[in-house]
């Protein structure tokens, strides 16, 4: 793209009122942004309200700075991370994105490009759930986001803590040895010139190496707590479907299994202990006809019907979503190995109810739970609980 035509495309973004819709109106009726700016008021005032007339007529103050500071980041890309402004009607522009009611004017695109093109969303699957989650729905989260790149499917996800972090790096480990594949797609409530939440800055770098940062937001634009849930929209429509893993019942998660059902494209829950204030969000889902995933198999079958004879290569054999890589031993086996982990069970439990199963006294109880938490058999939570996991 031409530093001239970048600069039309960036000024009817910017123009204050006129939106996605109002730039999709004028664009279907004159053509390129720089025709738009041609028209005259009484042309645009067929198409558009008389305030957004009068916001198309003079730049905004703000283009120079941001022109200035998106073409500096283009043309300073190196290495294998790519730069790129996708815009609307562009051939790598995203398909899925098109059916959308509010498809972004344009989006900046930060990794490997040259494996990013329109039909990517034909192989991608959303990954959601809660910023805090236990310590065995990161663990699935990773498992199944590892299992799906295996199979040759891209995950895609929003960037922040909890879940969506590890589904990223499940992504990437299960594609580390594809580098022609799409690993993961992080969608961003930033400008990509920054990285939200900061301690994700490490593995921003490893998905822009084997993946993408896709924003439509600016360069520069900050953590506003609004542009969130509003890029959830972009989660749910570059996917063929939504996977989520661990969400309390008002959460953003929701929001994308909502807008992803409203796309018409499938949406999957991980169940979780009825305890577990995390677990609601998906069992409301799961009573509102979203499929009940306890296995990758479970994901992957109903991925290969969507896709069809030509879909995801192969199937992956059916496991546990606790473990999508090993067998899990069976009762018998933990009981033998260690009689603490079968009375814990898989839901957070206190010390107080450990003394009460076991008769086992409170210090010794937490002698051996030190154990197994520095073994990664047990992890300690917030509020004194524990709560047992499983080794991949």
């Amino acid at each position: 793209m031409e530093r001239f035509e970048l600069e039309s495309w960036l000024r009817l973004a910017l123009s204050p009122g006129v939106g996605n819709g109002g730039g999709r109106r004028l664009m279907a009726a004159f053509g390129l942004p720089d025709n738009v700016f041609r028209q005259s008021p009484a042309s645009l005032r067929q198409l558009v309200t008389p305030a957004q007339v009068a916001a198309l007529q003079s730049p905004p103050p703000e283009l120079p700075t941001v022109l200035e500071t998106t073409w500096a980041w283009l043309v300073a890309a190196e290495g294998p991370a790519r730069r790129a402004v996708v815009v609307l009607g562009d051939p790598a522009y995203p398909a899925s994105l098109l059916a959308m009611e509010d498809p972004p004017l344009l989006l900046y695109v930060l990794g490997r490009t040259d494996l990013w093109h329109a039909n990517t969303a034909a192989r991608s699957l959303a990954m959601v759930g809660s910023r805090n989650p236990t310590p065995q729905g990161e663990l699935s989260a990773r498992d199944l986001a590892r299992g799906c790149a295996q199979a040759g499917l891209t995950v895609v996800s929003g960037l922040a803590l909890g879940i969506d972090s590890a589904a990223h790096h499940g992504a990437l480990d299960g594609a580390a040895a594809s580098p022609a594949q799409l690993a993961t797609i992080a969608v961003v409530g930033t400008g990509l010139d920054r990285v939200y939440p900061k301690r994700n800055l490490a593995l921003a770098h490893r998905i822009a190496a084997q993946g993408l940062l896709l924003s439509e937001y600016h360069l520069g634009t900050p953590p506003l707590p609004a542009n969130f849930p509003k890029r959830n929209r972009l989660i749910a429509g570059l996917s063929l479907g939504t996977l989520v893993v661990e969400a309390a019942l008002q959460s953003g998660s929701l929001i994308t299994a909502r807008l992803a059902s409203e796309q018409g494209k499938e949406v999957f829950a991980v169940p979780g202990s009825i305890h577990s204030m995390q677990s609601r969000g998906c069992h409301a889902l799961i009573k509102q006809g979203a499929k009940l995933v306890e296995s990758l198999q479970d994901v992957l079958d109903e991925i290969q019907a969507i896709m069809g004879p030509s879909g995801a290569s192969g199937k992956v054999a059916s496991s546990s979503v606790a473990d999508s890589s090993d067998e899990l031993p069976d009762e018998d086996e933990d009981e033998e190995d260690e009689p603490l982990l079968t009375s814990m069970g898989y839901d957070p439990v206190s010390l107080d109810a450990l003394v009460a199963r076991t008769g086992i006294s409170a210090a010794m109880l937490q002698v051996r739970l030190l154990e197994l938490e520095l073994d990664n058999q047990v992890a300690r939570l917030a509020g004194g609980l524990f709560q047992r996991t499983v080794a991949t």
